[in-house]
């Protein structure tokens, strides 16, 4: 594989340079390590999927494969990737896209594909358009190329392995824990099959979503498991199913090298490297740094570390609800349905048990539950967490009822 991987790091030069491997002075002093960024958010269309789809097709020019059209099904980043590698080579392309991948997204893939491609929106999840991808390449004698299960999608991401290689500090061996996030498997199959014989297998950390958790989920049971729910806010990793050759090259990994991160936390690194870093994320591109984040003191302390960054293409009309997630799940923004006596003064006894630092970011009635009280809907954001006990306990002391609700997912998403 290594010889194959990096003749096709070698063909990638003619669409761009090897993304950077950059040392970060703010992460690694605050881990007390040496953390290095591999910064896929910065190729050309914005992620890592170019490699594998490039790699693909370049291997299909010769011959009557110029001439066909070639398909993909993506939740955004390989189609992008696919349609710049359709405008490099100038060949026509259809685009499947489920119906929720971000409009941002959807803009810069006919930016990308330039004439070159079309798209189709099909299905709220990745797997109902990749059925609908199947199908049309299999009625109209297309090529499909897929995300992620094909050994030549799989040596295309590879080569990312093959550019850490190239830019490690000479002398200093190779990096003692790879983090990296796992979506259809593509990426994670690519680097540790390509360092197969030269790091052992712990040093991964594989990073999952906590709402599609496929390779955990079938490491668990030794076999490829398809999940029956996926949360699609990670839109770039939300995969119901790893795929096949994907998960033979990681199946000797423990699923304990699995780590399921929370969405909500995942919006604490996306602001964060925003405010400090200036580092625009994709919540898929945020998923190996949240999950370092997470790991205890003495995993990482003294270690040197290499992060996927994965991807940056993010729709800044999804920044308020992230700044939303990214507070409730730190803890500074709570939702409670209050029971409230109606009568005159209520409301000014209850909003002087608010501490200096409670803002109230939302006040609603909600109905009137009896005679003499009603139910308020009250979003409450404050500078520390420590502050919402302060709260309870005022609360509690003037015998006022209150339901929190914040991590109440379907009574928050009915009234929030």
């Amino acid at each position: 594989m290594r010889d194959n991987v990096i003749a096709a790091k070698t063909a990638l030069r003619d669409l761009f340079e090897a993304t950077p491997l950059q040392r970060n002075a703010h992460l690694s002093a605050k881990f007390d390590a040496d953390v290095y960024l591999k910064r896929e958010d910065l190729s050309p269309v914005r992620s890592y999927k170019l490699r594998g789809a490039f790699n693909f097709m370049r291997k299909r020019m010769g011959g009557d494969g110029a001439s066909k059209v070639f398909v993909c099904a993506s939740a955004g980043n390989h189609a992008q990737g696919f349609a710049f590698c359709c405008r490099h080579f100038g060949v026509q392309g259809v685009v499947f896209m489920p119906v929720t991948t971000p409009q941002q997204k959807i803009d810069k893939t006919r930016t990308f594909g330039e004439g070159f491609i079309r798209i189709e929106l099909v299905g709220d999840i990745f797997d109902v358009c990749y059925s609908a991808a199947r199908t049309f390449a299999s009625e109209h004698d297309g090529i499909m190329v897929p995300p992620f299960d094909h050994p030549d999608i799989i040596e295309g991401q590879a080569t990312v392995a093959s550019e850490i290689e190239d830019a490690w500090p000479e002398g200093e061996g190779l990096p003692d824990l790879i983090v990296m996030p796992v979506g259809g498997g593509g990426l994670s199959a690519g680097i540790t099959s390509y360092f197969s014989d030269r790091l052992p297998d712990d040093a991964y950390l594989f990073t999952e979503p906590e709402g599609a958790p496929s390779l955990k989920r079938s490491l668990e049971a030794g076999e490829i498991v398809t999940l029956e729910d996926v949360d699609n806010f990670v839109d770039g990793a939300a995969v119901a199913r790893i795929g096949d050759a994907n998960f033979e090259a990681l199946r000797r990994f423990s699923p304990d090298q699995v780590m399921a991160v929370p969405e909500n936390a995942l919006c604490v690194t996306m602001t964060e490297m925003l405010n400090v870093e200036g580092v625009v994320l994709e919540p898929a591109g945020a998923l190996a740094l949240t999950a370092l984040s997470r790991l205890p003191a003495d995993k990482v302390r003294g270690r040197k570390i290499v992060v996927l960054v994965s991807g940056g293409n993010f729709d800044f009309d999804r920044l308020p609800d992230v700044k939303e997630r990214a507070m409730r799940y730190s803890g500074l923004k709570k939702y409670l349905v209050l029971r409230l006596p109606q009568r005159p003064g209520a409301l000014k006894d209850f909003l002087g048990l608010l501490g200096p630092d409670d803002d109230i970011a939302r006040f609603e009635y909600l109905k009137k539950s009896a005679r003499n009280f009603g139910s308020i809907l009250i979003g409450i954001e404050t500078s520390r967490p420590e502050n919402f006990h302060v709260l309870f306990e005022n609360l509690a002391n003037n015998g006022l009822k209150y339901q929190d609700i914040t991590e109440n997912e379907i009574l928050a998403n009915l009234i929030i």
